[in-house]
């Protein structure tokens, strides 16, 4: 006979412990066996304090069934499990490192923000999606780096990571992929892996990445949304790419229908050279609309400097006059608190066409 059942819902403390008295087996829920794959995929320290505060708070109303399973395995006289002294003093221990690790995930979480703000300011995307749609692909193939662990199968990434991305024609994002989501997600996981979203909440725009091979992907968009609405980012700019696009048979047919689903939905794959072309050309434009335009004036014999802007920016007009050049040119607000740092005569340009002077900061 079986030596274990799954259950592919999550089970109260009591139902669990009934079907265990009735089934004389192990008995395990949909949580436990997501909670136990998080286990083996967490690699960082982070990601290990995130799913063992997740996995404690699991375990503490189930205490009572989890000791009697140790009994069994240590050869324990009945299935009594222990007293109830043991028992409260296990629980106050549990209840001491779940506070411990909260304490710490609230440390890495204002390590996080610190590091965000020192960043330079750039375009910020994060890459999210359900499990195995194919986010950490999508940012190997846009990153160039191929030590980005591209695995098939789910919850291989744990981490966020994020990777500068080079976009052509001069331009840069920063790109962050982080943890896939999927169906029935124990809200404890939901609720410890929060700091490592809180990447997403700072991003100028999510990239929903889908798997448009998968027979139930709209289902699976539905598990992200949801998911994003519990965690408070339902409001964040959003845009739905369609990755693994190679895969199917009528790729016109099934583009043809996710435009009039989603107008504005891009379509992706990683498997060919240009396959993430379109994607790119979109974020082109969402950078440059983030870019403040700028009038920059240089003396005449600042040709370095002139080819430098020319190179790092996008130039809208130039004029020259006898004492210099008059440059109109949209530049990262990095680039542009350099250029007054190194004493550049710097204007910003609002909507209406009058100029200010641009302010550092």
């Amino acid at each position: 006979g079986a030596s274990i059942v799954i259950f592919d819902e999550e089970l109260s403390p009591v139902q669990g412990a009934n079907l265990e008295r009735e089934l004389k087996v192990r008995v395990m829920d949909r949580p436990e066996v997501i909670l136990d794959i998080f286990s083996t995929r967490a690699r960082s320290h982070e990601a290990k304090l995130q799913v063992e505060l997740a996995q404690l708070e699991y375990l503490l109303p189930r205490l009572t069934r989890m000791w009697t399973h140790l009994s069994r395995i240590r050869g324990g006289i009945g299935l009594r499990g222990p007293g109830e002294t043991q028992l409260e003093t296990d629980r106050r221990i549990i209840r001491r490192r779940i506070g411990a690790l909260k304490q710490k995930l609230k440390d890495v979480e204002r390590h996080r923000e610190n590091l965000r703000a020192g960043r330079d300011p750039m375009l910020s995307v994060a890459l999210v999606g359900y499990t195995n749609a194919g986010k950490s692909s999508v940012l190997r193939a846009l990153s160039g780096q191929h030590e980005i662990v591209v695995e098939d199968r789910l919850f291989a990434t744990l981490d966020t990571l994020t990777r500068e991305v080079d976009l052509g024609e001069g331009q840069r994002a920063r790109v962050t992929d982080t943890v896939g989501f999927i169906r029935k997600l124990p809200h404890h996981l939901v609720a410890s892996f929060r700091a490592t979203l809180e990447e997403a909440r700072g991003a100028d725009v999510m990239l929903h990445i889908v798997d448009a091979s998968h027979p139930d992907w709209e289902g699976q968009m539905r598990v992200v949304d949801r998911v994003l609405a519990e965690l408070d980012l339902a409001d964040r700019p959003t845009l739905p790419v369609f990755n693994k696009m190679d895969v199917l048979l009528d790729p016109a047919a099934f583009t043809a229908r996710v435009r009039e689903l989603f107008p504005g939905a891009l379509t992706a794959t990683t498997m060919r050279t240009n396959g993430l072309a379109p994607l790119k050309a979109r974020l082109r434009e969402l950078e440059r609309a983030g870019r403040p335009t700028v009038r920059v004036r240089l003396p005449v014999g600042d040709g370095a400097r002139l080819a430098a802007l020319y190179r790092d920016g996008e130039v809208l007009s130039r004029e020259e006059s006898g004492t210099g050049y008059d440059v109109l040119v949209r530049l990262d607000r990095w680039q542009v608190e350099r250029l007054q740092r190194e004493g550049v005569d710097v204007v910003a340009e609002s909507a209406d066409g009058a100029g200010r002077r641009a302010a550092a900061g």
